[in-house]
């Protein structure tokens, strides 16, 4: 961690990251009320995560604020109880048509996700509305027509209340763009500047993404005043107890694979990651064929079917969800245990926050990856972005490593599928700057670094 330009160590140190991720520090310390710490306690909250406690005094502070953390650190709880409690200590209902606080989300799932949270800190005491494609426009526009506490949103149907005067944004005084990073992969940049040109100019801005691509640097730069700069992890970094392996499978041999992987008994609840919706579907309806019970999740899905679909995985009614990289980001669904890349990503940056499912809150998981003789290419971008080598040295192009005589060669990497299926216990990959002799390493976590941003 790093504190520059006069910030006083004492108010803003955070502590060092543990292997569980909880620190030491309690709620009570960070400043949230009772009410708010209790309603926590009830779901199973007692400690912050690193950016919880490093965010939380500065946003009760007002200050705005730059989060930048890999996907399962507690960004929602990081943002949402400052602003729960804020908005629970305003006096007087919010005007017509308005909205207190405006939350950005890039899918609907996530959005859906972050209203949950917020009700469930606020215990009934603050008013909430979804604005959500593929769901009732006049039931929206219904909800806010009163007045709403807290409207959380998808960039599209957003712009539209907002262009038909259905919504007006000048008095709200608080607003998060969550994920801003994946916004500007779906191409929402346009949207969410047009948005926060019509924002009351004294409002309180936060902006949470887990990579800073120039783009949204200078999104930073209009949308933030002095922020404080949080990083509670190196960027595109995997959580340290997710265990990576990778099987080096023809395309034609995929479904059987699969099949042997999720089918395993010691396979609680896995998500299945295709590269496209059709790809999704196929993949979904061969495990039904093949006597697996799996939903499927895309963005050609209607909103209730993936709401169902998600609801149904989540309560355990089906073990399996293949999906595509709509639930890459933010859907936090506890007893995830594994994580199958039945196809890599075209962006080296979706494998880690789709492997991101599993190991959440301090948990172990497990991430396996079926790699095809054509994917090879995509698989040494997501080596570069990890710092991980996840390759053997004979398909990096290596002298493979010598044989210790009498008994094998110590070393990870991809090999061919065969045998048992070992989903359950898979290699552990190296870390970039491990020989084959060193055997598997793991990272030091690192403690959150804060800065003023530039």
């Amino acid at each position: 961690m790093r504190l520059t330009r006069g910030h006083d160590p004492r108010a803003l140190r955070a502590p060092r990251e543990k292997d569980d991720v909880l620190t030491n520090t309690t709620f009570a310390d960070l400043g949230i009320s009772p009410p708010l710490i209790d309603a926590l306690a009830r779901s199973g909250l007692h400690r912050p995560t690193p950016i919880q406690t490093a965010s939380i005094p500065a946003q009760l502070e007002g200050r705005d604020l730059l989060g930048v953390a890999q996907t399962g650190t507690g960004k929602t709880a990081a943002f949402g109880l400052p602003m729960v409690q804020a908005i629970l200590g305003l006096k007087g209902r919010p005007s017509p048509k308005t909205c207190r606080a405006l939350i950005l989300a890039p899918t609907r799932e996530l959005a859906v996700q972050i209203e949950a949270s917020l009700r469930s800190f606020a215990n009934g005491r603050l008013s909430t509305q979804l604005v959500l494609g593929g769901m009732s426009r006049s039931a929206q526009v219904r909800g806010i027509a009163r007045g709403v506490d807290v409207v959380i949103a998808t960039p599209g149907r957003i712009v539209d209340l907002v262009d038909t005067g259905d919504l007006r944004l000048d008095e709200t005084r608080f607003v998060v763009l969550d994920e801003a990073d994946r916004m500007l992969d779906l191409g929402f940049i346009k949207p969410v500047r047009s948005l926060v040109a019509k924002l009351h100019p004294r409002r309180q801005s936060l902006l949470f993404s887990a990579t800073m691509p120039p783009e949204i640097e200078t999104l930073t730069e209009e949308f933030l005043r002095d922020p404080l700069r949080v990083e509670v992890a190196p960027q595109a970094t995997v959580v340290p107890k997710i265990e990576q392996n990778v099987e080096l499978v023809a395309t034609a041999e995929k479904r059987a694979r699969l099949l042997a992987l999720v089918g395993d008994p010691e396979v609680g609840r896995a998500i299945v990651f295709a590269r496209t919706k059709h790809g999704a579907d196929r993949v979904a309806e061969n495990l039904r064929k093949d006597g697996l019970e799996a939903e499927v999740i895309h963005g050609n899905k209607a909103q209730n079917a993936r709401q169902r679909a998600l609801d149904a995985f989540r309560a355990g009614r089906v073990r399996v969800l293949v999906a595509t990289d709509i639930v890459a980001r933010g859907i936090d669904v506890p007893g995830i245990t594994h994580v199958v890349n039945y196809d890599l990503p075209d962006e080296a940056e979706s494998y880690v926050h789709r492997i991101g499912r599993t190991g959440r809150n301090g948990a172990a998981g497990i991430a396996v990856t079926l790699c095809a003789p054509d994917e090879v290419e995509k698989l040494r971008a997501v080596e570069k972005i990890t710092r991980t080598r996840l390759l053997a040295p004979e398909v990096r192009g290596e002298p493979a490593p010598k044989k210790a005589r009498g008994r094998p060669a110590r070393g990870g990497g991809a090999k061919p599928a065969q045998g048992k299926p070992h989903a359950s216990k898979p290699q552990q990959a190296h870390g970039a700057d491990a020989d084959a002799k060193s055997g598997p390493q793991r990272r030091r976590p690192r403690r959150p670094r804060i800065t003023r941003a530039a």
